[in-house]
């Protein structure tokens, strides 16, 4: 009979077993990752593996909380932090999201592709849908901090929460869609640019913050996902046209 592992052990080994499920989802695809790819990859039998997961689908399930849960705790500090007002912990939240976005470019643009290709349509629809949660849960609190301080002028505060959480999903995906776009070019970042300032314009109408109060990104701000850092050069220079 096989020794029952303890508690820290168990863990340990399913957390094994999900980062190399999300190393062959990058790599591969989730429609295309199979089981047989995780027993080689870890070097286990279908029964131990079945331990922990017993089909694809929970281990789908599982690798999605897991995600959805590490980004709770990154913004944890910020809305539990009693020393910052609800526009300074809105400001912290965009700020360090595009902050990671910039330290990890290498990490991103090498999965962007992948991510968004039709393999990984269903795992992408459901962090999509297991963020949207997480990151109302930190508006609501925030939202209620700011109508208290006579900031936001939210009358429902919940309801609002859940629309600003899909109203980011949506930002995400749409900047993420044009960083993955084949020719990421001036005109790219330019449009990612204008994103940012339209959808942080949309979060301070519905909130009734004052205007520019949450207008943390400047220009400029994803230059350095340009080839080499470089400005890429317009459609007819590259052409190789003269005037």
């Amino acid at each position: 009979m096989a020794r029952p592992l303890k508690k820290g052990e168990y863990n340990a080994r399913r957390n094994e077993i999900l980062d190399m499920a999300q190393h062959l989802i990058y790599t591969k695809g989730y429609e295309q990752m199979t089981i047989q790819d995780l027993l080689d990859g870890l070097q286990v039998s279908k029964g131990g593996l079945y331990h922990y997961f017993d089909s694809k689908e929970a281990l789908l399930t599982a690798l999605v909380d897991r995600m959805g849960h590490a980004a709770e705790r990154s913004l944890s500090p910020i809305s539990q932090n009693p020393n910052l007002s609800a526009i300074e912990k809105l400001r912290r939240c965009f700020e360090d999201s595009a902050q990671w976005k910039t330290t990890q470019k290498e990490f991103i643009t090498g999965l962007l592709r992948m991510w968004f290709s039709a393999e990984n349509t269903t795992i992408r629809q459901k962090l999509t849908e297991q963020s949207s949660k997480y990151m109302a849960s930190f508006f609501e609190p925030v939202i209620r901090q700011g109508i208290a301080e006579g900031t936001f002028t939210v009358r429902h505060p919940k309801p609002v929460a859940a629309i600003l959480g899909g109203i980011s999903l949506s930002l995400m995906d749409s900047i993420t869609g044009l960083l993955a776009s084949a020719e990421l070019d001036a005109a790219a970042i330019q449009e990612s640019e204008d994103l940012l300032e339209t959808y942080t314009d949309m979060f301070e109408r519905i909130l009734g913050a004052p205007a520019g109060s949450l207008q943390v990104f400047e220009k400029g701000t994803f230059d350095s996902w340009l080839t080499d850092g470089q400005p890429v050069p317009a459609a007819e220079e590259k052409s190789g046209s003269k005037k």
